[in-house]
């Protein structure tokens, strides 16, 4: 199925990845609830359970192999996990990059993060739509994110941010793709505007 006005960005195995045209800029839809029916096909977010007491914090990140969004990270299945994280300085922005294969998890720690995620996949039913999720300190969710799904993130506010994230297989250059941050098909709008 071609959607029309579509751009195609990449194609591999069977599955086409394409920019749908939107004329407006914006940042699609502010996902404010880790269940909302607005996500992103196969796009995941988990909140992040964290124990504080007297003596500082703890809190899982992921469960490989169990119910949640790492269950299909399984070493004894074959995934070859690699866990990672990067430190990004206020007003970075990170994108837009898609895999093939790959499936992240992402848990950012410290700062906050205004996540973009675009449905690259033609066959998809959320083919083209725009997300947003604003996470990091101040709301500690977990995401996942499937291949295909256009994803970057902009620092906001005066605090880097720090991010550990885990992939399902080790990195591997052939199945990473870019798109620029400013693309004007997506039309992503990065811009921090008074309310």
């Amino acid at each position: 199925m071609t959607i029309t006005g579509s751009r195609l960005v990449a194609e591999r195995s069977g599955l086409r990845l394409v920019i749908v045209p939107h004329a407006q800029p914006g940042c699609g839809v502010n996902i404010l609830n880790p269940k909302s029916t607005q996500l992103i096909q196969g796009v995941e977010i988990e909140p992040m359970t964290q124990y504080p007491d007297e003596r500082g914090l703890f809190a899982e990140l992921f469960r490989f192999g169990e119910p949640g969004i790492g269950r299909d990270f399984d070493p004894e299945k074959g995934s070859r996990i690699q866990i990672s994280f990067t430190i990004s300085y206020p007003e970075v922005i990170k994108a837009i990059h898609y895999h093939f294969e790959q499936t992240d998890l992402w848990a950012p720690l410290s700062g906050m993060f205004q996540v973009f995620l675009c449905d690259l996949r033609e066959s998809s039913p959320t083919a083209g739509n725009l997300n947003t999720v604003f996470v990091g300190a101040q709301r500690p969710w977990k995401l996942r994110i499937p291949p295909g799904v256009g994803h970057g993130y902009r620092i906001i506010g005066p605090e880097p941010g720090m991010l550990i994230y885990a992939t399902d297989r080790t990195y591997n250059p052939q199945d990473e793709g870019r798109i620029p941050f400013d693309d004007p098909g997506i039309n992503y709008d990065w811009v921090t505007r008074p309310k």
